[in-house]
């Protein structure tokens, strides 16, 4: 059993496929205390911020209270769902600008069992150009990572 797992989620339909397999192991007792951790990345809009530099009414802050809000709003709805269904959860939010290393570094200071994450399943050239959250956490985690592809909610 697994007592602490922990699930990235960006709040996108494709992370979102993992928690089926999240409720499975939960639902057989191979899942304990449930995680969703959800990264914040602050996106600058830079042609916002150069427009407004001028007037002096560019406010980072702002763009961070709402990315900070958006996050919070999210995580109550998927904590309300999942409650729903009798799913208990634990929710955090970190904000970063590298995903993997943050995810894999909140497991390690918390204590999780297991990473159950997303992928895309890019290999190749699209790989290395788009990147992958998911590649990085399975090349640097201490802990097993369960990689569920999209493919896996359309059965």
């Amino acid at each position: 059993m697994y007592r602490k797992v922990l699930v990235p989620l960006d709040g996108s339909e494709m992370a979102e496929c993992t928690l089926g397999e999240v409720k499975a192991l939960v639902k057989d007792g191979f899942a304990g205390e449930i995680n969703v951790l959800n990264i914040v990345k602050i996106d600058i809009p830079w042609a916002q911020m150069k427009n407004e530099a001028n007037t002096g009414s560019f406010d980072i802050n702002a763009v961070r209270d709402q990315a900070y809000a958006s996050a919070k709003q999210y995580l109550v709805d998927l904590e309300s769902r999942l409650a729903s269904e009798g799913i208990k959860v634990k929710t955090a939010f970190v904000e970063a600008n590298r995903p993997a290393e943050t995810i894999v570094e909140y497991a390690r200071k918390n204590g999780m069992d297991m990473i159950i994450i997303a992928t895309h399943g890019h290999t190749g050239l699209k790989k290395m150009l788009l990147g992958s959250v998911a590649s990085g956490v399975l090349n640097e985690s201490h802990v097993p990572v369960l990689l569920i592809r999209p493919e896996a909610c359309r059965l």
